[in-house]
């Protein structure tokens, strides 16, 4: 256990990593985990799905190799067949023991006082139960990409600033913008998350029901470094010009449906917790899952979308509950 910087109270850390074939960059994480000298977390608990490199080895040696082999305990789980990233992710949340819990990709870097940071705003802000933050994009060799996270995901200031104070559901039923290398969150928030779906990422499902449920937020700054090399099961950056116009004329398939699929879990999930649920967290979700089904029912035919796509745009939906124009302009011209 040890002090927060800033504050008297103790917390407790864990740190959930979840590998599969990460052993080229798993040393940097390790030991920028380590390096966390003012919040050591707890333990490591490293859920690796059916890696056939010496990943874990990595891990095991690293932490003795920073001194750290007695002093952050370390949990292995070593998955045949593998679990896929959701279920990787969520058997190593279950197995954590801290009060907080750090979400760990296998091939980032955490900036030195990472943890420290994120547990002090946990320590001075009981109903806090997940934050997140900016991250520095990197290539392999962790040189700059020139850009943040937020940048790739065009963050508005206005979104950010809705997250800040309290309206953060609001802002994910627009769409998400919370990274699991980014974020630390309490552990009492798995007793309304677990299980996660696996129709949601892990990250933005616990967003959701933080948000939900109680208060979620975001630093604005890069803590980590979030490296993109090709290989990552989840990455970020920004879309060209190109890519956008190509999606926008891409086959409308079954995506639309199995939105409105994953909005039905959540509402469900939701309706489940009775009044740890304010009725305004149930509204959003109703009204998103609303506008999910009006784009899923729209019309093969292009000629009559134009007009319920206007009205509903007008209406200010897609702005509410989607990309804006981005969207309008996928429904009006994608392929039926």
């Amino acid at each position: 256990m040890t002090p927060i910087a800033g504050t008297s109270l103790p917390t407790t850390v864990s740190v959930a990593l979840c590998t599969h074939n990460g052993a080229r960059y798993l040393a940097e994480q390790v030991r920028s985990i380590c390096a966390q000298h003012d919040c050591l977390p707890l333990e490591i608990v490293l859920s690796d799905d059916a890696s056939t490199d010496a990943g874990v080895a990595v891990a095991r040696d690293t932490l003795a190799a920073c001194g750290m082999a007695g002093r952050i305990a370390l949990t292995v789980f070593e998955n045949r067949p593998p679990l896929g990233v959701v279920r990787n992710f969520q058997q190593a949340v279950s197995a954590c023991r801290g009060e907080l819990i750090a979400l760990c990709d296998q091939d980032d870097v955490w900036h030195a006082g990472r943890l420290a940071r994120m547990a002090a705003e946990f320590a001075a802000r009981p109903d806090l139960l997940l934050l997140h933050s900016d991250a520095q994009l990197v290539d392999g060799r962790l040189q700059p990409l020139g850009q943040t996270l937020f940048q790739g995901l065009e963050a508005r200031p206005d979104e950010i600033a809705s997250i800040r104070r309290g309206d953060a559901l609001a802002v994910l039923m627009h769409r998400n913008l919370v990274t699991g290398a980014t974020t630390v969150f309490r552990r009492r928030l798995l007793e309304v998350a677990l299980p996660f779906p696996p129709e949601w990422v892990h990250d933005e499902w616990l967003a959701a029901l933080a948000a939900a449920t109680g208060r979620m937020d975001v630093i604005d700054a890069p803590l980590i470094d979030y490296r993109q090399h090709g290989a990552n099961q989840i990455g970020a950056r920004r879309m060209t010009l190109g890519e956008k116009v190509r999606k926008a004329l891409a086959p409308r398939g079954d995506k639309h449906a199995k939105r409105v699929h994953r909005m039905r879990l959540l509402q469900e999930r939701l309706s489940s917790l009775g009044p740890a649920v304010p009725p305004s967290a149930h509204a959003l979700v109703s009204q998103k899952l609303r506008h999910l089904q009006f784009r899923a029912g729209l019309p093969g035919a292009r000629p009559l979308r134009w007009a319920p796509v206007l009205r509903h745009a007008l209406q200010g939906d897609y702005g509410r509950y989607d990309r804006g124009w981005q969207a309008v302009v996928q429904d009006l011209l994608e392929a039926g």
